[in-house]
């Protein structure tokens, strides 16, 4: 297989501010995000001529993307695989420029979830699905943390801190991000002693629900080139689906194998052979402190029951080897379900740019965004690399 790298370029990118936008609708945050893109990039809506719409909950078709920016008469489809939807929504626009069928593209992910009244716990099983429990997310990564500690022979005191720094690092990182949801420090501290959720996970090892919207466009590198000088490249993206993990007597919560199964896809089609070495920045799905420090050790950055004494030696905050969610992550940034994956590409554009403030790192010229949907032993992730040209 051929793959995509180097074949697409993103020219232009957008992302609304993300929280609790009571006084915007989900059409508004579109227009707020595609219109930042838009002009970024220097084009109009009349300029695009296919668009995706990631969105879990908001919308279910692509009509409100054509209403919201008035693209009538253009194929919009609309994508949906949990908390992944965004980077699907955007791979499949990577695809279509890279297949030679489009110039130029638009792939938008939206949801506004504060008037839903949804509180991030546990939602019914569609129509017709096989029957489940619905036992709420803090209560399924929870299995995972007590589990990582068992295994790895961690005490809870340790571990528990080991996670508090983890939350710790992305609200300081939130700090620095005009757009984000929460921006204030919350030393180590008082997340270790915030109130419990879910044993061992308290109030701040959970990111927050929010409303949001990010934009981005895509086009070939000849194009690209028409446009801008820091046009940003596409060099790998890999996709993997688990349904039966929980049903194995060999799967044991410390480890992801769909993000393990992603990130290998995309390092093999970006040519990553030492992605901890290689990999400038990194933005991961940390809907739990601890599912980052899993991803952790699933994307390569740390070895198998070690992460922890990565983050209590700093490497990943803003100043460490490998800066993770220099944005603040799903944790500080926000988490609307159909767009943080886009809003993670949004971030690793800017840092690639130069562009992204008081939280700019020195140089970087390779980034990587990691995307999770579902729950342990189920899950969907999508990992995709992106670098400035040569």
């Amino acid at each position: 297989m051929s793959g995509i790298k180097d074949r697409v370029a993103v020219i232009g990118m957008g992302c609304s501010k993300f929280g609790e936008r009571w006084d915007s609708s989900s059409s508004d945050l579109i227009v707020e995000a595609a219109y930042e893109a838009f002009e970024d990039a220097g084009i109009e809506s009349k300029d695009v001529q296919a668009a995706w719409l990631g969105t879990v909950g908001s919308f279910r078709t692509g009509q409100p993307l054509a209403a919201a920016l008035k693209l009538d008469y253009i194929p919009i489809t609309r994508v949906e695989n949990a908390c992944a939807t965004a980077t699907d929504a955007f791979r499949n626009a990577c695809y279509a420029v890279a297949a030679g069928i489009y110039d130029i593209v638009l792939a938008v992910g939206v949801e506004k979830l504060k008037d839903s009244g949804f509180s991030g716990l546990a939602v019914a099983e569609p129509t017709g699905a096989d029957v489940n429990p619905p036992v709420p997310p803090p209560s399924q990564f929870a299995l995972a943390a007590t589990r990582y500690f068992h295994q790895y022979d961690i005490p809870y005191e340790e571990g528990k801190m080991t996670l508090a720094q983890i939350a710790s690092k992305n609200h300081h990182n939130g700090t620095m991000s005009p757009k984000a949801h929460f921006q204030r420090e919350v030393s180590a501290e008082q997340v270790a002693n915030a109130p419990m959720v879910a044993w061992p996970l308290g109030l701040f090892d959970c990111c927050g629900v929010s409303d949001g919207a990010a934009a981005a466009i895509i086009t070939t590198p000849e194009i690209a080139k028409t446009f801008r000088d820091d046009y940003i490249l596409v060099k790998g993206i890999g996709l993997s689906v688990g349904a039966f993990g929980v049903l194995r007597n060999d799967w044991d919560f410390t480890h992801f194998p769909e993000s393990v199964r992603a990130s290998q896809a995309a390092y093999l089609e970006a040519g990553i052979s030492d992605p901890r070495q290689e990999i400038d920045l990194a933005m991961v799905h940390d809907c739990f402190t601890i599912t980052e420090l899993i991803i952790y050790e699933d994307l390569g950055f740390s070895p198998r029951g070690r992460a922890s004494e990565d983050v209590a030696a700093g490497t990943f905050s803003l100043e460490g080897e490998l800066p993770v969610n220099t944005d603040g992550g799903l944790k500080c940034f926000g988490h609307p379900i159909g767009a943080s994956g886009i809003r993670m590409i949004y971030e690793v554009y800017k840092q690639l740019q130069g562009k992204a403030e008081g939280r700019q790192l020195k140089d970087p010229t390779l980034g990587l965004t990691h995307n999770l949907g579902g729950r342990p032993g189920s899950f969907t992730c999508s990992v995709a690399l992106f670098g400035t040209r040569d």
